[in-house]
């Protein structure tokens, strides 16, 4: 079958000669048909995400069922799903409790089902759907509307989960506040419209590229700051002024979306007393960060981790299709442009390129 070895730092082969082992217990065989293209996947090839080689990238897929494993009743061969990355345990109070991004279970999760000539090839993120063919645990594959094009559907499976469920299950954004999203990149822009699903009263989006301002503005970006020009900080102060002490002005809320400490440091500078910065974005394993303390403690700011969006895939997934249905969620427009597995370079190049909101190998 074939599928793109990622061989160690920013080595990656295409072969058509991978094979993928049969689904055990509690599993599927999922057939790919689409998967996005994500900047996690990158951050493997450039060596900010330290993976084993050789392994099969990608998180972002859809596809069909086409073999179950013993005990699966919940799904049938020719069911159409969206996938996630989250192999949760589902018995552990985490799970139990609905917080599957907290079970130990889905951290360090590296399994090898597939093998190319005789040697054993490793998956990424419990998932690989940089291949036609995978096995996953049927917890996470969620049964879809087979006339909704999986295409599509492919980008709920990362950047859809991590970015709207950031602003709805982690912070839980409230009516009329005010946010900053940094960097504005398929993320970034689904942070940017769980912030207008949530009813944001103003949506600042900062980005070094200039280019992404239409997007960030379809998407529900009420302002727009060029990074590489402005004194960040400064300008979403004076965005955000408090009419009675202008100068202690901010955001409610800011989400760092790039996986940069810089962009942090910024994020947590635009906080309004009160305010709190969402890490969203996924720096280096060893990245470390200065910030002053007194500003946090003296008028409640905060700071804190968002893992996949804090997502519940069995509840979110099924909401976030239905508000695409209803014209709510925008997924058609995240998709730039469709690749054939075969043209990865070109894919990855407009992806560092800043090209894309969200690529997608069709299969």
């Amino acid at each position: 079958m074939r599928a793109l070895i990622y061989e160690g730092k920013g080595k990656v082969r295409y072969t058509d000669q991978l094979t993928v082992r049969e689904p055990a217990r509690g599993e599927v065989l999922v057939r790919i048909v689409a998967s996005g293209i994500c900047h996690s996947d990158i951050s493997v090839l450039d060596g900010t995400i330290d993976w084993p080689a050789p392994a099969v990238l990608g998180h972002e897929g859809a596809g069909i069922i086409e073999k179950v494993g013993p005990d699966v009743t919940s799904l049938a061969p020719g069911d159409h799903v969206a996938l996630h990355t989250l192999a949760y345990c589902g018995h552990c109070a985490h799970c139990e409790s609905g917080h599957p991004t907290r079970c130990r279970e889905t951290l360090g999760n590296r399994t090898e089902p597939f093998s190319l000539d005789g040697v054993p090839v490793s998956n990424f993120a419990a998932t690989s759907t940089f291949a036609e063919y995978i096995v996953v645990k049927q917890q996470q594959a969620i049964r879809i509307d087979p006339d909704i094009p999986l295409d599509v559907v492919c980008v709920i499976g990362c950047g859809v989960l991590t970015g709207v469920g950031s602003v709805i299950n982690r912070a839980k954004v409230a009516p009329g506040d005010t946010a900053a999203v940094f960097g504005a990149g398929g993320v970034g822009l689904n942070v940017i419209q769980g912030l207008r699903l949530a009813g944001a009263s103003r949506i600042i989006a900062v980005d070094l590229m200039a280019s992404r301002e239409e997007n960030a503005r379809k998407f529900g970006a009420t302002d727009f700051i060029d990074a590489s020009q402005d004194d960040v900080p400064a300008r979403i102060r004076e965005l955000l002024a408090d009419p009675v002490k202008p100068a202690t002005g901010g955001a409610d809320w800011s989400f760092e979306c790039a996986g940069s400490v810089a962009a942090l440091k910024n994020a947590v500078a635009s906080l309004a007393w009160g305010g709190n910065c969402v890490i969203v974005g996924m720096p280096s394993f060893d990245a470390t960060v200065e910030l002053p303390v007194f500003p946090l403690l003296s008028v409640d700011r905060g700071v804190l981790g968002a893992r996949y969006g804090s997502s519940r895939p069995h509840r979110d997934i099924p909401a976030y299709l239905a508000l695409y249905a209803n014209g709510a969620l925008m997924l058609d427009e995240l998709v730039t442009h469709r690749y054939r597995l075969e043209d990865f370079e070109q894919a990855f190049h407009d992806l560092e390129t800043g090209k894309l909101a969200r690529g997608v190998f069709v299969f």
